[in-house]
């Protein structure tokens, strides 16, 4: 990495670093990784396996989303079929259909 630090001067003022845009490019990426690996770290993903972990977690999301779907689709199913059982069982008593005839 090619930087140039000039001296403190004598007023106590702090120094001033200078880079170059590609150094500065390669410091920005080795802070960015290095913060995502602290990331993956503190989620207990850091075992070279978070890739593989985390499409298994999606996967489970997506999982869950299609059972939650499914589930709701079978009530309005059962909720439809029963109303549509209930006319007719109303429709054949009306037309006196069903029951003992006198």
């Amino acid at each position: 990495m090619s930087e140039f630090l000039e001296s403190p001067s004598d007023s106590g003022k702090s120094s001033v670093l200078s880079l170059r845009a590609e150094d500065l490019d390669e410091l920005l990426t080795r802070a960015a990784e290095r913060g995502a690996e602290r990331a993956l770290s503190s989620l207990g993903l850091e075992n070279g396996h978070a890739a593989a972990d985390i499409r298994d977690l999606r996967g489970l999301i997506e999982a869950w989303r299609d059972a939650r779907r499914t589930a709701w689709q079978t009530v309005i199913r059962v909720v439809t079929t029963g109303v549509l059982a209930l006319l007719l069982i109303g429709a054949a008593i009306k037309l006196k259909l069903m029951g003992s005839n006198p």
